[in-house]
């Protein structure tokens, strides 16, 4: 499938509610609106196309860039090429899609996860998205792989920077505070009071039958369901 012929079939997929949902959550007007699912069943009908994907990309449109994300192949990017993806991936799934399907994948994703965590999150302005992907990726270390993580020192790094994050590094830093929380009891009681503390997400609201992504709230209700 050609780009051309790509992109006529994403905009014939287009949905107004979808694009006015997008505007709503800061997507901007360069998009068509595809429904998640349609996505999905565009990118299992490419496969893999890496050429087609770094093409898609190039085009800024929301919904190709989404779509690139599904069908490239994340181990024939240099780690400079995703580094720039991820700065320029600023709008909230597109930023989830890529660090769940690429960014995790990538085989620098540890070279990579460190020198984005040296970006302090509370001044990183202009790099916001990368530090919001290094606490991502700390999070899945976190909550993984946590061998070598000095979780006294990430409590003080969050209890320092993330009143002063932009809004999208405080939703993976507060992942992060969650995570130390939920799985390190020695660590529990500081993570708790940080999180009352700082008191990022107490407000946020959460549907019925969902867990709210404020920090004491979520571990406790973790903690529980561990028994």
């Amino acid at each position: 499938m050609t780009l051309k012929e790509t992109m006529q079939q994403l905009e014939a997929l287009g949905n107004e509610k979808v694009r006015a949902r997008n505007r709503k959550l800061g997507s901007g007007d360069n998009q068509f609106g595809v429904q998640m699912g349609d996505l999905r069943k565009v990118a299992a009908k490419i496969k893999r196309d890496h050429a087609l994907a770094l093409a898609l990309w190039e085009t800024g449109n929301l919904d190709a860039r989404l779509l690139a994300v599904l069908v490239l192949e994340p181990k024939r990017l240099s780690g400079a090429e995703l580094e720039g993806m991820v700065g320029a991936a600023t709008f909230g799934w597109l930023a989830d899609w890529l660090n769940s399907y690429v960014v995790k994948e990538h085989p620098e994703k540890e070279t990579l996860r460190q020198k984005w965590m040296a970006l302090h999150a509370a001044s990183a302005a202009g790099s916001s998205w990368l530090a919001r992907a290094g606490w991502s990726l700390t999070s899945g270390r976190i909550n993984g792989s946590p061998e070598g993580l000095d979780l006294p020192a990430l409590l003080d790094r969050i209890e320092a920077e993330m009143p002063g994050a932009a809004p999208e590094t405080q939703w993976t830093m507060n992942s992060c505070l969650a995570g130390i929380g939920i799985h390190f009891p020695e660590q529990r009681a500081r993570a708790l009071a940080i999180g009352e503390r700082l008191g990022v997400f107490r407000d946020f609201p959460v549907s019925k039958g969902c867990t709210s992504p404020f920090a004491p709230i979520w571990i406790r209700e973790m903690v529980r369901r561990k028994g």
